[in-house]
């Protein structure tokens, strides 16, 4: 059932129709969770959501934005306050016609001239149009109407202009004749005298209107009680906020303190259901496909190297500066480039250097006893989901982390195979061994080749590893998948639980274990870990050595 009909089908119900006052989207959100059966989209509220007098100051096409923008946010009938329909009635077709196609509920017209001015403000002069005018204006909105369940409701402010009784009975009928599918009647007066006046005089069938703002003890029930149909509490959403959003601020600015007005506001959590990010997330998981945006990183940053005192004996290595950008800076540009925005560090030794914006951080204490495991699982909790793990003290090609992200292992390592071109082929030892990968297949020798459509298994990993039988080096990057993730924490408690203080792979204990034992017990029990190959394009800062090689290396 479409907006209208839910309205017309109310219109016939016993019950009468509350509605109140909403001046855009969220308002009106506010306005179906309290219940209301349908929105008024205020033109008072409108106008002073711009900053401006309700006087026909905003176009047209103005005000319908904003109820089509109320509409499309909720379930229930909008009713739009189309003062006097924004000319005359051939003005007001093209209005019914607009507002019917954004998908309002109905609109209300009344019989002020143009300019209208807000019926409420103090000494203004009151001219309406001539009764037969706004009757024609009525019967043009029901001709241009392109479905019958569409409501047109004919308002008269006879009694805001101090024309009497006898003239607002006489515009109604007339309004109720030209066809109008409800007739509202406004007071100012601050009893209900006068409406309740022109209900008991009102004989025909065409259901009144009420808008008390000015006769404000009066109740929903007294106005049923009274013949009236529909009650719009037309401003008070809008004018609870201006006091609520004053005050705030006010006392903000005097505190200075967002804690000072705790009690004032709503949770940022409130906000994220009102405006449906829990749909977005949802529809995101159904729909969109899975790439880096739903990637988080977790960077171990936690350690330190004597051999690159001086340079690190006032911060950590990962912020030691290359051609103006630390190694740590470099990492998120590259991450960031690849749309990963969720980026985790473990800080360890000199933390507090580490404060660059958009992170979140954990901290290890222990940096320099070889306990990379443990400052890795300082951050557990962060390994959930599809996640990218990285050594704080590598800069590599954003290319390489593009190709780790298109792997569909639950566990994968890049695996640099320039390494045994350069020892395993021809026979070179190493000067410095870093972290080795023997793979299954190994892969073929030479520079020209082609890189297998199926990833290599790790069978062995470490720094222990004979360099004879190594294939790659380990490059300090790898890439879990949500089942991956699982495995790896899985496989982290049962062996520290199991393990006690056992020698766990090439560490003394799983306490002093570095992430490629963790791996090679992954190994160990039958998980597949594959291999993203690459050939070259990284660099490690572990030296003095390096970080000079870095600077002649980097153009920038």
């Amino acid at each position: 059932m479409n907006k209208a009909a839910k309205l017309r089908e109310a219109l016939r119900g016993s019950k009468p129709i509350v509605v109140a006052g909403a001046h855009n989207a969220l308002s009106g959100k506010l306005v179906e969770r309290a219940g209301y059966d349908a929105i008024w989209a205020s033109g008072f509220e409108i106008s002073a959501s711009f900053a401006l007098p309700d006087a026909n100051i905003l176009t047209a096409t103005e005000n319908l934005a904003v109820a089509k923008q109320i509409s499309d946010a909720v379930g229930i009938p909008v009713i739009a306050d189309c003062d006097n329909g924004y000319g005359n009635a051939i003005n007001v077709m093209r209005t019914v016609e607009e507002y019917e196609k954004a998908g309002i509920a109905g609109i209300c017209i009344e019989d002020n001239i143009f300019p209208k001015r807000c019926s409420f403000y103090a000494g203004v002069k009151r001219e309406l149009v001539l009764p037969e005018e706004h009757a024609g204006k009525i019967r043009a909105a029901k001709e241009a109407q392109a479905t019958r369940d569409f409501v047109v409701i004919a308002r008269t402010e006879a009694l805001i202009a101090g024309w009497g009784m006898e003239e607002a009975l006489k515009r109604a009928r007339m309004y109720a004749e030209a066809g109008a599918d409800m007739i509202l009647i406004h007071s100012k007066s601050k009893k209900a005298d006068e409406i309740l006046e022109f209900a008991r005089n009102w004989t025909s069938d065409v259901p009144l209107v009420s808008v008390p703002t000015i006769y404000k003890e009066t109740s929903v029930t007294d106005l049923q009680k009274a013949g009236f149909k529909m009650v719009i509490f037309a401003n008070h959403g809008l004018r609870s906020a201006i006091k609520a959003m004053r005050e705030t601020l006010a006392v903000l600015r005097k505190e200075e303190k967002a804690a000072s007005v705790e009690d004032r506001v709503v949770s940022l959590e409130e906000v994220y259901e009102l405006v449906g990010v829990s749909s977005l997330n949802s529809n995101e998981k159904k729909y969109l496909p899975v790439g880096a945006g739903s990637v988080k990183t977790i960077i171990l940053a936690a350690g330190f190297e004597k051999e690159l005192m001086p340079l690190v004996e006032d911060k950590p290595k990962g912020m030691l500066d290359i051609k103006g950008k630390t190694i740590l800076e470099r990492q998120i540009d590259n991450l960031n480039a690849c749309n990963i925005k969720d980026i985790v560090v473990v800080r360890g030794y000199k933390k507090e250097k580490i404060n660059l914006p958009n992170l979140r951080f954990y901290d290890s204490d222990r940096v320099d006893e070889g306990c990379e495991l443990a400052s890795l699982f300082r951050a557990e909790s962060e390994i959930v989901g599809k996640v990218i793990l990285l050594y704080g003290d590598i800069i590599f090609d954003k290319s390489i982390l593009e190709k780790l992200l298109q792997s569909e292992a639950d566990v994968s390592l890049v695996v640099d195979r320039a390494w045994y071109d350069l020892h395993g082929a021809n026979g070179t030892a190493p000067v410095r061994q870093g972290d080795l990968v023997a793979l299954d297949p190994a892969p073929a020798a030479g520079y020209r080749y082609l890189p297998s459509e199926v990833s290599a298994r790790v069978v062995r990993i470490g720094e222990k590893l004979p360099w004879k039988e190594a294939h790659g080096e380990f490059i300090g990057m790898a890439m879990l998948s949500e089942r991956g993730a699982r495995v790896l924490r899985e496989t982290y408690r049962d062996a520290g639980l199991k393990g006690g203080g056992k020698r766990f792979h090439e560490a003394e204990s799983i306490d002093k274990a570095s992430f490629t034992d963790l791996v090679q017990e992954l190994v160990a029990r039958g998980e597949k870990v594959a291999a993203v190959d690459i050939y070259k394009g990284w660099m490690e800062i572990d030296t003095f050595d390096d970080y000079k090689n870095a600077w002649a290396t980097l153009r920038k």
